[in-house]
């Protein structure tokens, strides 16, 4: 039951960024590798996107 939650949480969060990232203004590209990037290091990723590479996302990926 715990863990469903979790994953929901975790899922919704991901869902979150991956349209935050689309919103950026950087190529497509680096719009996909972003994405893929937070979807698959989980909560880690979210943590690190959430905190720091959002507000850099745009100098990373020119």
């Amino acid at each position: 039951m715990i863990g469903t939650v979790v994953w929901l949480i975790g899922l919704v969060c991901a869902i979150w960024c991956v349209m935050d990232i689309f919103k950026k203004n950087i190529s497509t590209a680096g719009k996909v590798i972003a994405s893929i990037i937070v979807l698959l290091t989980s909560w880690l990723g979210l943590a690190v996107y959430y905190f720091y590479g959002r507000d850099h996302l745009e100098e990373w990926f020119r």
